[in-house]
């Protein structure tokens, strides 16, 4: 019997779609309802579905999960596309505040929830486009 080693993916490690699912709806609710997020909700639009459900399939794509995003949204591209809005250190933290709660209450392994945030954290940073 030879042992392999298997790599299980964040998505999977974190609780798959349905985990990404809830993480993501708590983010926007945190966005909504967080007087420190103003600065951020006020960049999207009143209806936060469309938006939603693309966070939805990025996140899901870059965990490690399904092909949801590349396929309908091609390369993401992140700072091109969001280069119309001005994301300094305090939109970052606006952001990851919203983010970090959200996984508080969604993530239940310790162990991902600080690898996850440890990416996201660096993927907020590289974002800014502005002092």
């Amino acid at each position: 019997m030879t042992s392999t080693d298997v790599t299980t993916s964040m998505f999977d490690r974190i609780g798959g779609s349905a985990t990404i699912d809830a993480l993501v709806d708590r983010f926007y609710e945190r966005m909504d309802t967080l007087p420190e997020a103003k600065i951020i909700r006020a960049m999207h639009t009143d209806d936060l579905g469309l938006i939603r459900d693309v966070l939805k399939r990025y996140l899901t794509e870059w965990t490690g999960g399904p092909r949801l995003y590349t396929p309908e949204k091609g390369h993401p591209r992140l700072r091109q596309r969001h280069i119309g809005f001005a994301i300094g250190d305090a939109e970052r933290d606006a952001w990851m505040l919203c983010m970090r709660g959200a996984m508080e209450e969604t993530v239940t392994d310790t162990a991902a929830r600080l690898e996850l945030d440890k990416a996201i954290s660096g993927l907020a940073d590289w974002m800014r486009n502005r002092q």
